[in-house]
């Protein structure tokens, strides 16, 4: 299969582009950004989006997976205008009832000579191949039932024999196209053999269904995963024999792990569902995908909200060579996304995960709760990350890291230095930060210790740790009462 440069053709007005799935497994990462890539496209140029879910591996499909698959479509917010749930002119959108449609396309390519009958029985292919493969060749359907006569047919029919249909792959076939990412690829016709379209129990094989659903839907564009350049020869051999346009073409590269292997299990989560689980937001994982393998043009913005991309986004973006799939990246895109929201929407994402914790309160006062949250998510990758943090201002008492408490608290002086600070708080004539700051450091300076001391006796007594958001906004926060009492007992489990 060579390859070489071409030149780009003006965008189709109004293109047709689908995303079209198999439900035998939940929204993985790389469809989630070949759905979305062709979202984006249809989006920027008015287009139309159509969701088709191919679900004719029966054993394998199932209807949870279809919801699935629906459900991370939704939470990325990447809605379709034609497909399941919504419907529309072209439907049925699930391929499974569209079987007749291409059975259908199969009898005109009969009827036309496009296609023919093959009778031979699988394990006399299997022996020629394994023959073959022994000498050290390979193998390729020699055309045997492409060179019947009409009698001899009608004995094989006759006799009931099982077949299959075979498409007749034209000796001169130009199979040259022009690949939106790749540039020219082109693939001799001898390297093609004459392929299934339908199986023997009736069942259309994938080349045949997609090219027919693909025409009868009106797709003009056909932007999908590189695993797919190898079938796109064949499909264009289809198209032309039923007398369609071909569509234009935009394989993506895979997405690799760090290890530069192809993105799996091994790498952690793969599925849309799992990332939403771990408490990502879906802009930011837009975001992410968006920049994996394409690129907006010249300057170093990262950040984009979702009409942004859609302003920006082009196929002819779309990079040649395989993207890598960086965690790490992704958890900053996350980050920047939750530090951009409106402090009541973060709540809202949030509190979800605060009720599954147990820490959640209809009586919570609402600008209370958003000034928490603000002040804990310059120290969240994910929202997820917000619930043990959350904790210091949920509940009465704490639990103290041992190694804290005897670093700070190990020792007679500390917990005195502690007790003094209990006694400047609880007699404070307002219990915010900006009268905490400088009632703390001026406690210190009487007690001839640097400030430090104190700040960090009170955050190992009032959050358990070492470490926190700024400590006088965390004491405003957590309430004098409470202060107090966790003073108390840090006091008490520390003597």
């Amino acid at each position: 299969m060579a390859a070489g440069p071409f030149r780009h053709q003006a965008p189709v007005k109004a293109p047709r582009v689908r995303f079209a799935p198999s439900p035998t497994g939940y929204l993985h990462i790389g469809g989630a950004r070949t759905a979305l890539f062709n979202w984006l496209y249809a989006r920027r140029h008015g287009g139309t989006f159509v969701l088709r879910i191919e679900d004719t591996d029966t054993e394998r499909s199932s209807d949870e997976m279809i919801a699935a698959i629906l459900h991370g479509m939704r939470w990325l917010c990447l809605d379709w205008d034609e497909g399941p749930d919504v419907g529309g002119p072209y439907g049925p959108y699930l391929q499974s009832a569209r079987r007749e449609r291409h059975l259908a396309a199969a009898q005109r390519l009969l009827e036309t000579g496009a296609a023919y009958h093959c009778y031979c029985p699988p394990e006399l292919l299997q022996q020629k191949r394994a023959t073959a493969e022994a000498a050290g060749g390979g193998w390729m359907y020699d055309r045997t039932c492409r060179r019947l006569s009409a009698d001899e047919r009608a004995a094989l029919d006759a006799a009931g024999r099982p077949r299959v249909v075979r498409f007749a792959v034209p000796d001169d076939a130009d199979t040259a196209f022009d690949d939106w990412v790749h540039g020219r690829i082109s693939v001799p016709a001898a390297s093609i053999e004459d392929f299934v379209l339908v199986r023997s129990d009736g069942t259309p094989t994938y080349q045949l269904s997609v090219v027919a659903d693909d025409i009868d839907m009106a797709i003009t564009h056909v932007v999908r995963g590189d695993d797919h350049v190898s079938n796109t020869p064949k499909q264009i051999l289809l198209y032309r024999a039923l007398g369609a346009p071909v569509p234009v073409f935009a394989h993506v590269p895979l997405i690799l792990g760090p290890d530069r292997k192809r993105l799996s299990k091994r790498h952690g989560a793969t599925s849309v569902g799992e990332y939403e689980a771990q408490g990502y937001l879906p802009e930011a994982m837009v975001n992410f995908l968006a920049l994996l393998g394409w690129s907006p043009g010249a300057g170093d913005q990262e950040l984009f909200t979702r009409d942004e991309l859609v302003a920006k986004f082009t196929l002819e973006g779309i990079s040649g060579g395989n993207a890598v799939f960086n965690p790490e990246k992704l958890d900053w895109f996350n980050q920047q996304h939750m530090m951009r929201l409106a402090p009541a929407e973060l709540v809202r994402r949030v509190a979800g995960r605060l009720e599954a914790a147990g820490l959640w309160r209809d009586d919570y006062d609402q600008g209370w709760l958003e000034r928490v949250i603000v002040l804990l998510a310059p120290r969240a990758r994910r929202l997820d990350d917000l619930v043990p943090q959350f904790r210091t201002f949920a509940v009465d008492l704490v639990e103290r890291d041992p190694a804290a408490v005897a670093k700070h608290l190990g020792d007679e002086m500390g917990r005195a230095h502690l007790a003094a600070l209990r006694e400047r708080l609880a007699a404070a004539d307002a219990f915010d930060a900006a009268t905490l700051e400088p009632l703390v450091r001026g406690l210190a300076e009487e007690r001839g210790v640097k400030a430090g001391v104190l700040i960090h006796a009170a955050r190992v007594a009032v959050t358990g740790q070492t470490v926190s958001p700024g400590i006088f906004e965390v004491l405003e926060l957590v309430g004098r009462d409470r202060v107090l009492r966790r003073i108390d007992d840090a006091l008490a489990g520390a003597a």
